[in-house]
């Protein structure tokens, strides 16, 4: 059971890896895109409709799929599906709550993009390496 367990840890956990280390070298790369989009005001209702849609999908996917609180990889998957998850409801329920976070100095392209490569190449790591460090 835990084999199993594990195996869908470890596929989830390449995926969201890989995501996050692409969306941190987006924002390093293209930082005056994001700091446009991220500070853009009167968005359009659908997009931000279909942003919390993909983000609840996404989230629950992971969820469904995955509901592991024994091992550190088990429990940062279990909680960035959380995360995406609780983005997607908010988004849908209580959009103006949503973009309010828009305002946010902590959303500062240069900075989000370490936080997101750094977590990426952590959880990456032990997707893909962690194996080798597991206990039968």
């Amino acid at each position: 059971m835990m084999e199993h367990s594990m195996s869908k840890t470890y596929r989830i956990a390449k995926i969201v890896s890989v995501y996050l280390l692409i969306t941190g070298l987006g924002f390093l790369v293209s930082g005056a895109y994001y700091t446009k989009m991220i500070s853009h005001t009167g968005t359009d209702p659908v997009l931000i409709n279909l942003s919390g849609m993909t983000h609840f999908f996404i989230g629950m996917t992971i969820l469904v799929n995955h509901f592991q609180w024994k091992k550190p990889l088990q429990i940062a998957v279990t909680l960035l599906g959380l995360m995406y998850t609780l983005k997607g409801v908010v988004l849908i329920v209580v959009p103006e709550l949503g973009l309010q976070a828009n305002n946010n100095p902590a959303q500062v392209p240069a900075f989000m993009s370490i936080i997101w490569i750094i977590v990426g190449l952590a959880i990456g790591y032990f997707a893909f390496f962690g194996k080798r460090y597991e206990k039968n």
